[in-house]
């Protein structure tokens, strides 16, 4: 079992590097088999149907924030600054590999739109999907007041994507020496400030 985790852990890692560098066209079930160690191509078959399969989990699991929504029960009751802390920093979380995987899927969505689709579909699209489930039930629990859970949950995705776009493609917006942390923390209090039921509002100003 620990050997064919490791396997199957070569085969996305391998696969990874040659998407990155050769495209989803350019890379063949052949040159990852061969960046990966295997004996035989064929070996890749026993884990992942074809390129496309293998393709959709490479992007899959390059993504942390992806990985902070996978066991959303627990989550469901928690306090709004606790979850959305979580969910900022996991979207917040990209290093140098992450954001090679931007950039592929950019560069091949410009190719394939579908793989764009795809990429929304299953990454930020389901984190949104969760953020609107979440909301609405902070709203219920009186933790915050009712609104349009679809505006809000796109509002605060929103707050965010500026400081990610500064690490994939334009470090020029992060000269002003803006941390993730702080962007984070300031999102935050800025997005609760607005949806606070009044009498907690009341209460914090008068403390």
């Amino acid at each position: 079992m620990g050997e064919e985790l490791d396997r199957r852990g070569r085969i996305l890692k391998a696969a990874f590097e040659e998407f990155a560098a050769k495209g989803y066209k350019g890379a063949t079930i052949k040159s990852i088999a061969g960046v990966a160690g295997l004996q035989s191509p064929a070996l890749i078959y026993w884990y992942f149907p074809d390129k496309e399969a293998l393709f959709d989990e490479v992007l899959e699991s390059r993504a942390p924030v992806l990985q902070a929504v996978t066991d959303l029960t627990p989550m469901m009751s928690l306090p709004p600054e606790e979850v959305l802390t979580r969910l900022g920093q996991a979207y917040l979380a990209f290093d140098k590999s992450n954001t090679r995987v931007m950039q592929l899927v950019l560069g091949e969505a410009l190719r394939r739109p579908d793989v764009a689709e795809k990429f929304i579909r299953g990454g930020p699209g389901r984190v949104l999907e969760f953020l609107k489930t979440y909301i609405e039930h902070q709203v219920e629990l009186g933790r915050l007041r009712p609104h349009d859970v679809r505006s809000s949950a796109r509002a605060f995705i929103g707050m965010l994507i500026p400081q990610v776009i500064g690490k994939v493609l334009f470090p020029a917006l992060q000269t002003d020496g803006l941390t993730d942390a702080e962007h984070l923390e300031a999102t935050i209090n800025i997005f609760l400030d607005g949806l606070r039921p009044e009498h907690q509002e009341g209460a914090m100003k008068a403390e």
